[in-house]
């Protein structure tokens, strides 16, 4: 498995830190980016019947509860279970990295950047062995 190194985690960190203590409106940035560039992931947001549009399941308080308890918790298999697939995880990057360099501005760095994909890499490595554990890896 692929390490982080120190100058990453700590590139990291302090990004992470200078988004503030409330990261909802950055996570509103990321999903609404994410729904922009993949519509169809929308409809694997089955919380309530009014998640219709992007604006109503980022106000949800399902969703919110799903992005602020759930990361990483098992999130390759649950992931897989409502019908993402592993490509969709290119797109998800994409929509970090684009919520990152909208909130941090000139703070975004090509260092930071790079240091971002290196722990997103990880990630993904990560809920991919969830997938193969589950007998079903889905590339398609």
């Amino acid at each position: 498995m692929e390490k982080l190194t120190e100058k990453d985690k700590e590139l990291i960190r302090v990004s992470w830190e200078s988004l503030g203590k409330n990261k909802v409106p950055h996570g509103v940035i990321m999903f609404s980016r994410l729904f922009e560039l993949e519509p169809a992931l929308l409809n694997l947001f089955h919380y309530n019947t009014n998640c219709g549009t992007t604006e109503d399941c980022l106000s949800s308080p399902e969703f919110l509860d799903h992005v602020t308890k759930d990361f990483l918790l098992n999130l390759g298999k649950k992931h897989q279970a409502v019908g993402v697939n592993t490509q969709s995880f290119v797109v998800v990057g994409e929509s970090l990295l684009y919520m990152l360099q909208c909130s941090l501005g000139q703070g975004y760095t090509a260092p930071l950047r790079q240091a971002w994909l290196n722990m997103y890499t990880i990630v993904v490595a990560a809920m991919s062995r969830g997938w193969a554990k589950n007998g079903e890896h889905k590339t398609d």
